[in-house]
């Protein structure tokens, strides 16, 4: 393209002045060594902490394992980190006449409290996720409060409600084991509801339209659509509430009798005397364990998915 002059001469053309390229300084040949020695370290570094941490927190399991299986007279404080000289079972044995009872309090306590509480908030969060209808964003709010209520705040209160009703300890045929499972029923919904809204607010809307376009109502679409969906967030639901109702020891102690304490509160009386036997505490804690990792062992596959159901929705 010509360009014209302010006298109709042309203008000569502009050349574009090319820029010089700077080229990187040449990398020392040690430089490049040195700065893979030092990754190297980090890198060891790195490893060695992190292995340090699982030492740490491992540790209280290594001794209640050691301690467990050895031979009740080779239970010392001092050698509490060694190994059993030889393998033996007499800790259990001896700890579960003591705590029989009780593991099977807990059972009947945390089955159906999980299973309920669970089930309740499959059922609130399907309606609060699917269901339109006014009030809902001021609805879920006031369910999740819930969560925020400490358990020391309303443990005099309820105390004094459950002794009302006849559901306390000792009131009660079942020891208090009613009135125990209805409290953590309760007490669960916030959780459970808020498990169970995140994951049908990751559903897509389609799937529900399609259930109600084939006449389907909102029972049946729960029954036959949500539920069998929910798999996940009954697994996350489950472990929650299972591991929160085992693990109970403040409700437990305030409303059983000794013949329905939880397998908490009879732990607590095989490690609370004044001459503490450290074997049979050990392999208690063991027994005590073992529902709770076999729950998880169960579900576990689907506890992930449904820890990130709701963290993104479909379009």
């Amino acid at each position: 393209m010509t360009v014209r002059g302010t006298a109709g001469i042309p203008a000569p053309a502009r050349t574009a002045i090319p820029r010089p390229v700077h080229q990187p300084a040449p990398t020392p040949p040690g430089a490049a060594l040195k700065s893979r020695r030092t990754s190297s370290w980090l890198t060891a570094l790195r490893y060695v902490g992190l292995w340090l941490l699982v030492a740490f927190f491992l540790m209280p399991v290594y001794v209640l394992l050691v301690t467990a299986f050895k031979d009740p007279g080779d239970v010392t404080v001092t050698g509490i980190f060694a190994l059993p000289s030889s393998f033996s079972l007499d800790n259990f044995t001896d700890v579960w006449p003591k705590l029989s009872n009780s593991f099977r309090n807990s059972l009947s306590l945390s089955i159906p409290a999980s299973l309920l509480s669970s089930l309740l908030g499959c059922a609130n969060g399907f309606v609060l996720a699917k269901v339109r209808f006014r009030y809902a964003n001021v609805v879920f709010p006031l369910i999740l409060f819930g969560i925020f209520v400490p358990y020391q705040a309303i443990v005099i209160p309820l105390a004094q409600t459950m002794t009302d009703l006849g559901l306390r300890g000792g009131a009660d045929r079942t020891g208090g084991l009613a009135g125990l499972t209805l409290i953590h029923i309760i007490y669960g919904l916030p959780i459970t509801t808020l498990i169970f809204r995140n994951y049908f607010v990751g559903l897509p809307d389609s799937l529900m339209e399609s259930a109600r376009l084939d006449g389907a109502g909102v029972l049946q679409t729960f029954l036959d659509v949500a539920v069998p969906l929910a798999r996940p967030a009954f697994a996350v639901s489950i472990i929650w509430q299972f591991t929160a109702s085992w693990n109970d020891f403040m409700f437990g102690a305030m409303m059983t009798t000794r013949e329905s304490w939880p397998i908490t509160v009879a732990l607590n009386n095989v490690a609370g005397g004044q001459s503490i036997p450290f074997g049979q505490a050990m392999a208690g804690a063991l027994l005590a364990s073992l529902p709770t990792l076999a729950i998880y062992l169960l579900l576990g596959r689907f506890f992930l998915r449904g820890v990130l159901a709701g963290t993104l929705r479909d379009n």
